[in-house]
C-alpha cells in the first residue's frame, strides 16, 4: 500500500497545527501550560513568540506548513523504501 503524499501532508499538517493551537490556546488561560514547548517553537519559527492571541496564529500557521512539509517527507520516503513491491 502506497501513501498519497498530498492527503500525508494534509494530514500531518493539520494535526500539528492542532496540537500546536491547543497548547498555545490553552497557555493564553494557564500561564504556566506549556511553556516549555513553546520556548522551543520560539527558536524554531522565526517570528513566533508565546504571548497573545495574534502569536498563536502565526504558530499554528508555522506548524501547518511545518507539519504538511513533515507528512510529504514522510509519505515520499515510505514510497520509495516501499519500491514496486506492494506489502
Amino acid at each position: 500500500m502506497r501513501f498519497c503524499v498530498r492527503t500525508t501532508a494534509l494530514t500531518f499538517g493539520i494535526l500539528w497545527a492542532a496540537a500546536f493551537f491547543l497548547v498555545a490556546g490553552a497557555q493564553q488561560i494557564w500561564p504556566t501550560y506549556g511553556v516549555a514547548f513553546l520556548e522551543l517553537m520560539d527558536g524554531v519559527y522565526p517570528g513566533y513568540a508565546p504571548g497573545g492571541f495574534g502569536s498563536v496564529i502565526l504558530g499554528s500557521l508555522y506548524a501547518v506548513v511545518d507539519g504538511a512539509i513533515g507528512g510529504a517527507v514522510f509519505a515520499w520516503l515510505y514510497n520509495r523504501l516501499l519500491g514496486t513491491r506492494e506489502g
